[in-house]
């Protein structure tokens, strides 16, 4: 084996059988493949996949998604107080006037 082959192989990636590099051009979005696990709450799994959005748009675009998704978030939490829960517990009934 020739001195050049053998340094082809020494040197990961180098030689005619790997693959061609392509650069990401910066002014173009790239998705930041952020793993989104939904949560089981429709609401709060459609904000997640709102995010998705944010892949494909440049940053000046990212400001309008997350208000957004955050609206969203937040009127999920605020029907979460608004839901009726058990009866507040009785105090105890006040003395009552002679």
């Amino acid at each position: 084996m020739s001195e050049s082959a053998s340094e082809a192989e020494a040197v990961p990636g180098a030689g005619a059988e790997s693959a061609p590099v392509t650069e990401h051009d910066p002014a173009t979005p790239a998705p930041l493949n952020v793993p989104r696990t939904p949560t089981g709450n429709a609401e709060v799994d459609a904000g997640l996949e709102r995010l998705a959005d944010t892949d494909h748009l440049a940053t000046d675009g990212h400001l309008e998604v997350y208000e957004d998704v955050h609206r969203g978030l937040r009127d999920a939490l605020t029907a979460l107080d608004a839901r009726p829960g058990p009866p507040a517990p009785a105090g105890h009934p006040a003395a009552a006037p002679r």
